[in-house]
């Protein structure tokens, strides 16, 4: 459990520590809005292209060696980031994204392998661990980049050293499993998945929740800067939206493991978003604006757990958890990746951020939809299993 904690740690800092720190670095490397989005879609592109073979390199290596693998190129993306040329600064960033997608990919597995009865409670306390993480580095880019002089570079890179700190924890994870069994049969169970409809909506939450997220941490400190907030202050609101999901990163997943279907989640996380982002968009009041912060963060924080936990909710088996969490999170992560660039692209050309929050309300909504359709309880290959089963009795 302590080393699933610490991983979960390490997969969010590297990309929400970027956000404040977007003005400093266009100043200083002459790029425009819609290429410094890139610094947070980057990640997102490569979570989507490697998620789907994750599964393979798990059977070739082992689920617990694939993630150690992770946290070293999620290390060597962070170095390679903080370096002063610009093309390393993007090809760090895909490092960084290849890492994450490995560890996010087989964290689900190795829960439901794990912790087969209690899936609702232990995703609750690793996306907690993730958000905790999430949360501070957006607070903490500015104080370190500014007051204590580490520049940029330095403010991005200080993120290493938890890396180290969860390599040193996962090791006797390696030492203690020379194989798992998630290699045996993940081939097979993982065949018929993407035909599957629920599988597909589990995707479309997945991708859709995570495009609002990353958007709007992304972009928030440039938003709110553009209300009349100060720099510094911006920085430390994005650190507050993502502590406003700790509650619901804990407390979402427990509860939809004990509901017989989880509609009414997705139902209420798509309301309180909608609430919080219409607030963000009209308000002209920084308390106001700073209660609707507060409401994105709780929707996003139990969005996301609610994500996760619906990947093992919806698999019957840690084998197909692991197909599944690589088809959500490919397919997700893809769709993802364009909501900071498009937002970057529509402030370049409209010089507002009336359109791109109008943008986000309509995600919202088509997340809400399908985490509704996603909530049904049904495993992902069962509706192909009672397909066969009503043909047959056709026939019959």
């Amino acid at each position: 459990m302590l080393g699933i904690i610490f991983v979960a740690f390490t997969l969010r800092p590297a990309i929400t520590s970027v956000g404040p720190l977007i003005s400093e670095i266009r100043a200083d490397t002459g790029i425009s809005n819609g290429v410094a989005g890139l610094l947070t879609t980057l990640p997102l592109i490569a979570f989507g292209l490697l998620s789907p073979f994750v599964p393979k390199i798990a059977r070739k290596f082992g689920i617990e060696f694939s993630v150690f693998i992770g946290l070293c190129i999620l290390g060597a993306g962070i170095i390679i980031r903080s370096t002063d040329m610009i093309p390393l600064l993007f090809s760090g960033t895909i490092f960084i994204g290849f890492g994450i997608a490995i560890c996010n990919v087989l964290l689900p597995g190795i829960v439901k392998q794990s912790y087969p009865n209690k899936v609702g409670l232990l995703t609750g306390i690793y996306t907690l661990s993730m958000g905790i993480c999430a949360g501070l580095a957006p607070g903490l880019s500015i104080p370190l980049s500014e007051s204590l002089g580490f520049g940029w570079r330095m403010s991005l890179g200080i993120w290493i050293l938890i890396i180290i700190i969860a390599i040193c924890f996962w090791i006797p994870q390696i030492k203690g499993h020379s194989s798992s069994p998630v290699q045996s049969k993940m081939k097979q169970a993982g065949a018929s998945i993407w035909g599957s409809s629920i599988a597909w909506q589990v995707t479309l939450f997945m991708g859709l929740q995570s495009l609002v997220y990353f958007s709007v941490t992304s972009w928030l400190p440039e938003i709110l800067q553009n209300q009349g907030f100060d720099i510094a202050i911006a920085g430390w609101m994005v650190t507050i939206l993502q502590f406003s999901g700790l509650p619901a990163n804990l407390f979402i997943p427990v509860l939809a493991d004990r509901l017989p279907n989880q509609k009414g989640i997705a139902l209420g996380i798509g309301l309180v978003n909608f609430i919080g982002l219409l607030g963000l968009l009209i308000s002209q009041n920084k308390m106001l604006t700073m209660i609707c912060i507060i409401l994105i963060g709780m929707a996003l924080g139990a969005a996301i757990s609610h994500g996760l936990t619906l990947i093992g909710l919806r698999a019957a088996n840690a084998e197909q958890v692991a197909n599944l969490s690589g088809m959500a999170q490919s397919v997700g992560y893809i769709l993802a990746a364009v909501g900071p660039f498009i937002m970057g692209y529509l402030f370049d050309l409209f010089h507002t951020w009336t359109l791109p929050l109008m943008m986000l309300l309509v995600v919202t909504f088509l997340y809400t939809i399908t985490g509704i359709l996603a909530g049904r309880d049904q495993y992902v290959l069962q509706e192909k299993n009672n397909n066969k089963k009503e043909v047959s009795s056709n026939i019959v």
